[in-house]
């Protein structure tokens, strides 16, 4: 999830990269950079908190930045961020039936405790959308479940236009 969550964050990062351009005006500007105004697109959310009221200690929301904040906020609305449910850990999985790991991105780090559930210490392992992912200790099989969505829709209208 968390590589889903930073390729989501990729472009907005080059682009912040590529925005800023060393002066070389000056030996005094050469190691100062200034942040050039993009015409790519609207800027992206600012996900900034507040900050703490002078001689006070902050709270998390106030000085919670970037995807933290962004889950705080949704738990404050009652909305779930980032999916932590666990997988159905009914059956083991086999080649010609795995378990089905539902993703947005072609890569997810899966975590096995076993059948039943927590029969054994979590073992942490990738599953890609080329190749099925089977664990050591119980044997079950994993495939990965690409789900379409608004992030795939927005990484090929950035490929498109990149090229």
């Amino acid at each position: 999830m968390f590589r889903s969550a930073v390729r989501a964050a990729r472009p907005v990062a080059i682009a912040a990269r590529s925005a800023l351009k060393p002066q070389a005006s000056s030996p005094f500007r050469a190691l100062h950079t200034t942040l050039r105004v993009s015409s790519g697109g609207p800027a992206p959310p600012q996900l900034y908190g507040e900050g703490g009221k002078p001689g006070q200690v902050p709270s998390d929301v106030e000085q919670a930045t970037g995807l933290e904040r962004l889950q705080l906020l949704g738990e404050l609305e009652g909305v779930k961020v980032f999916d932590d449910s666990p997988l159905e850990a009914t059956r083991i999985g086999t080649k010609a039936n795995p378990v089905l790991v539902p993703s947005y991105d072609v890569e997810r780090i899966v975590g096995c405790t076993g059948v039943p559930a927590d029969s054994h210490d979590v073992l942490w392992f990738n599953v890609t959308q080329q190749r099925q992912a089977r664990c050591s200790e119980c044997g079950s099989v994993y495939a990965l479940d690409v789900q379409s969505g608004p992030l795939e829709h927005s990484h090929l209208e950035h490929a498109e236009h990149s090229h």
